[in-house]
């Protein structure tokens, strides 16, 4: 016995390879924007980060330009 392929494709099986390829093209589609909203993130993470280093400096730049507080010496409540 002998199994051979029809030569016309069944309504299932062209149904089952159209389900396949559609179900590659959303796959290769959801993976591109996955990678494209991760190269934002990284972008905006970058950005953010040159934010927060230029207020750091800016601030260490005004801490090094006002005087040191002066020591207070604390006085002694007379004990009871």
């Amino acid at each position: 016995m002998s199994t051979k392929k029809p030569a016309e494709p069944s309504p299932e099986s062209i149904a089952r390879s159209d389900r396949r390829r559609l179900a590659a093209e959303e796959g290769a589609r959801a993976l591109a924007d996955v990678e494209r909203q991760a190269i934002e993130v990284r972008k905006n993470m970058a950005r953010l980060r040159e934010v927060r280093e230029a207020k750091e400096a800016a601030d260490e730049a005004v801490r090094a330009d006002l005087p040191a507080p002066a020591l207070r010496k604390r006085s002694r409540k007379p004990a009871r």
